[in-house]
């Protein structure tokens, strides 16, 4: 009797799935592109680049740019705005998409809640642009609609974009406007799928429908909600460029420095290209450690994880 040929159940499924291949390659290219060939770039953080020189003519420095990052004056500084934007966006930010995808859950006119989903998924389609641009006009002090209403109630103007103190209001405020109805997709197809027979028992049992969400609903959306918080909890140095950046300003950069920012200052504006990788790197790596313990932790106490 002939043995298989090897790797011939490799071939036949190959062929069985092949659409499906072709399907997920455009995503695997992508990532292939702009997320694995680039980190060929990460030898320069321990270089002293030179693009004349290239990556295989520059000087080998060590650790030294990480050294410089660790010592300078600026990192705490950096550090601890990048953790405090993050904690904001975990605690009050994360929660939101989650109870907006169980109170759509509860209406029962599919035409009102279709309408409510295309309200709250709009912002998303806006750039930051013109997130802080609304922001500014309703905002800044010369004519806009906030001061306006305070001033006519007999109160002083307040110079919200110019102000230490209502940088972090305003970033998350921005943050939950833009950003919370489209985080709902993924709770709301989650929710699609919990079984109706439940529902059904639970009724029968006599729960009432603040019942069946805290004993039915959120435990089958656990699984998912936990994926995406460890995902998130990787992206802690991550919080984006182009939000914090718009809103940065030479009065508020004590509490608005980030790290993304801090490194287009350094590597793009000065041309610190290996201390700028450096940063990145650094980044990089934290969210490495913390999706792996995150993850381990999930598994830990019995959920899924990501891997």
């Amino acid at each position: 009797m002939s043995k298989p040929i090897a790797g011939s159940s490799w071939i036949r499924n190959l062929q069985r799935n092949k659409w499906i291949y072709v399907m997920i390659m455009p995503g695997l290219l992508f990532i292939l592109i702009y997320k694995y060939i680039p980190m060929y770039g990460l030898i320069i953080s321990f270089q002293n680049y030179r693009p004349y020189k290239g990556i295989m003519g520059s000087d080998f420095v060590g650790f030294e740019h990480f050294q410089r990052l660790f010592t300078s004056p600026d990192f705490w500084m950096i550090f601890s705005n990048t953790l405090i934007l993050f904690g904001l966006q975990l605690l009050i930010f994360f929660p939101i998409p989650i109870i907006l995808a169980l109170m759509l859950n509860e209406l029962r006119s599919e035409k009102y809640k279709r309408g409510i989903q295309t309200l709250i998924y709009l912002p998303h389609f806006m750039s930051w642009v013109i997130v802080v641009s609304i922001s500014f006009v309703i905002f800044t002090v010369d004519g806009g609609l906030i001061n306006g209403a305070l001033e006519s109630m007999g109160f002083q103007r307040i110079n919200f974009l110019l102000s230490e103190s209502w940088f972090r209001p305003m970033y998350i405020l921005q943050v939950i406007w833009r950003e919370a109805g489209w985080g709902t997709i993924i709770f709301l197809a989650a929710i699609a799928g919990v079984d109706p027979q439940l529902y059904e028992a639970a009724k029968m049992d006599g729960a009432n429908r603040l019942r069946q969400m805290f004993s039915i609903t959120l435990p089958s959306i656990k699984p998912v909600i936990v994926v995406l918080l460890i995902l998130k909890i990787g992206d802690v140095l991550e919080l984006g460029f182009e939000h914090v950046y718009l809103l940065l300003n030479a009065t508020n950069r004590q509490v608005a420095e980030i790290f993304d920012t801090y490194v287009y200052v350094s590597g793009i504006l000065q041309g610190q290209f290996s201390y700028s990788t450096a940063v990145g790197f650094f980044k990089g790596f934290v969210g490495l450690i913390l999706v792996m313990g995150a993850n381990w932790l999930a598994k830990k106490y019995g959920e899924e994880g990501i891997y």
